[in-house]
């Protein structure tokens, strides 16, 4: 799922969750948490293409052409540099790292807006993988 698409369900989580409960503070830090979290976690893609593929050229692409990243997020990643499950297990290692870190430093509101919001980006990712799973199979299918 792109950048934009996140962004989008990013700004609403951070708005469901204003509209649900009583924020400790302003309620655009709220929604701004939610906007950085459900975005800014997909950069752990370019560490773990790192340690895939021992090299950084995704990383260098990003900074040679940043418009890539609003643009055309495909053409920074090659299909062998990273898959869905790897993409997908480091969200999952970083959320758990990030919620329970801030629940043991007694930020509980904080690991819930940080939670709530790394939860709807994986289950988006997620419902992308299994629709262009689902798109590529039917044209398999179809070639029989």
């Amino acid at each position: 799922m792109y950048s934009r698409d996140h962004a989008i369900l990013s700004l609403l989580t951070g708005l469901a969750v204003v509209v649900a409960t009583t924020p400790p503070g302003h309620p655009m830090a709220v929604v701004a948490v939610a906007l950085a979290v459900g975005v800014g976690i997909d950069f752990d893609h370019f560490l773990v293409a790192y340690l895939h593929t021992g090299s950084a050229k995704n990383a260098r692409r990003l900074l040679a052409n940043p418009r890539l990243a609003v643009t055309d997020q495909r053409a920074l990643f090659d299909d062998a540099d990273l898959s869905r499950l790897q993409r997908l297990l480091s969200h999952a290692l970083i959320a758990g790292l990030l919620v329970g870190g801030l629940w043991v430093l007694g930020a509980t509101y904080w690991a819930f807006v940080v939670g709530v919001s790394l939860y709807v980006h994986v289950v988006a990712d997620l419902y992308a993988d299994v629709r262009d799973t689902a798109g590529e199979s039917g044209r398999h299918a179809g070639d029989a």
